[in-house]
């Protein structure tokens, strides 16, 4: 039972930093659109948001895409442009 339970902790803990390769271009903070527009932007293309979070270089966001698929996708804080790792 302890050897599941120490396998499930390390599959979640791999999960977790599935995308910490990821890197936006480093914008000074000032150039920084709000996360509040992005929401905007990707509501009006058709996506459902369930959370954002901020990461040093990007903006982290969890949602629905427009054809219902669940997704993590990262997107650079001054432009709105989607990163891919």
């Amino acid at each position: 039972m302890k050897a599941a339970i120490t396998a499930l902790l390390f599959v979640l803990s791999s999960a977790a930093w599935a995308h910490g390769d990821v890197q936006c271009p480093k914008h000074p903070k000032e150039e920084w659109r709000s996360h509040e527009e992005l929401q905007r932007k990707l509501e009006k293309d058709g996506w459902t948001i369930r959370r954002m979070e901020l990461t040093p270089t990007c903006y982290e966001v969890y949602a629905k895409d427009p054809q219902g698929n669940r997704i993590e996708a990262f997107f650079d804080p001054k432009t709105f442009e989607r990163v891919e790792d």
